[in-house]
């Protein structure tokens, strides 16, 4: 399963218990003074119920609160049946990359950051004033890294060197742009695109390309085979990565991940999340298990596009899961 989870912050001075869950909303969002808002209870336990209706043994998530909150979103809302996975990255808003894997599996997972890695970008003027930019040790010019983090997650039997799977989790820098140095934040998202990819065939060089790989993640815009945003070109091009939305064939509106609503009431479906897969691991995937997943009402039916700003806040998530199922992946 992949998430962007919107904002998963589950935070207390105190520590949360199963009885915190018997609060109102008021009173659960007075149980931690940190400048985050703790997401709202309602909206996790739909997000739970989505979780345990199509019991996901890995689940990769965004927009998660730091590991406190990973943590305690699985033990509070899914009966600690997931082991937690996260690393703090470098985000601005406190949203981090986390990994939830189920409990009793065989198999161990290692989890690998890339947030120190250099993206080799700087703004533009930045590249103009390079007097006043801090030198590396090795007179080269400091460069910006992920606006939050490529994680690695290895799935291994008995050595962690000898991966039978790895899944690789990415938030690519959104289109905000507040200082206005970088419009929608295409410089920065390609720069971010093109280590990504790096990071994709080093891992590919280092196993010989026997080992299936996933790369899910918040493209923050669309990384698709048709109409592709020119950052996201050599995704296409230059890789044998493909997304499974393509691979199973969908068509393009029946792809969209995100809605946005305009003052109008007009809605705008867009595919910003993404499940590409390697020639490798696509061998091993159940075309029928590809779910771009749509939330559901209190009856079970699926629901409309969100048409107001109203109905899409009540949603769990501002962003649509994805799920799809690897089979018969031989262990190492």
């Amino acid at each position: 399963m992949w998430l962007n989870a919107e904002n998963l912050f589950l935070l207390s001075d105190q520590g949360l218990s199963a009885e915190h869950l018997k609060r109102d909303e008021s009173q659960w969002q007075k149980l931690s003074t940190s400048i985050f808002d703790n997401k709202p209870l309602e909206k996790c336990r739909k997000l739970a119920q989505i979780i345990h209706d199509q019991n996901p043994d890995v689940i990769l998530l965004c927009e998660v609160g730091g590991f406190e909150s990973l943590k305690n979103f699985s033990s509070l809302f899914l009966n600690d049946a997931y082991s937690p996975a996260l690393v703090e990255g470098n985000s601005n808003r406190n949203i981090d990359l986390g990994f939830l894997v189920k409990k009793g599996l065989p198999f161990y997972f290692d989890l690998v950051s890339n947030k120190s890695r250099p993206i080799q970008f700087l703004y533009p003027h930045e590249r103009e004033n390079l007097d006043v930019l801090t030198v590396g040790k090795d007179g080269k010019q400091s460069s910006h890294k992920f606006s939050r983090d490529v994680a690695e997650l290895h799935l291994f039997q008995k050595d962690k060197e000898k991966p039978f799977l790895i899944l690789l989790s990415t938030h690519l820098k959104s289109r905000l742009d507040p200082e206005g140095i970088d419009p929608q934040g295409f410089q920065r998202r390609q720069a971010e695109l093109k280590t990504l990819v790096e990071i994709y065939r080093e891992i590919n060089q280092k196993f010989h390309l026997d080992v299936p790989l996933v790369l899910a993640g918040d493209f923050n815009g669309n990384a698709s085979a048709q109409g592709t945003d020119p950052e996201f070109e050599s995704l296409i091009k230059d890789t044998d990565l493909k997304d499974i939305g393509e691979l199973a064939k969908l068509p393009v509106d029946q792809r969209a991940t995100y809605y946005q609503v305009s003052r109008n009431s007009k809605t705008e479906g867009r595919q910003l999340d993404y499940c590409f897969l390697s020639s490798k691991a696509q061998n091993f995937l159940d075309l029928k298990s590809i779910n771009f997943y749509r939330y559901k009402d209190h009856l079970g039916l699926e629901m409309d596009p969100p048409t107001t700003l109203d109905a899409k806040l009540n949603l769990p998530s501002d962003h649509y899961p994805l799920f799809f199922k690897l089979c018969g992946i031989p262990a190492f």
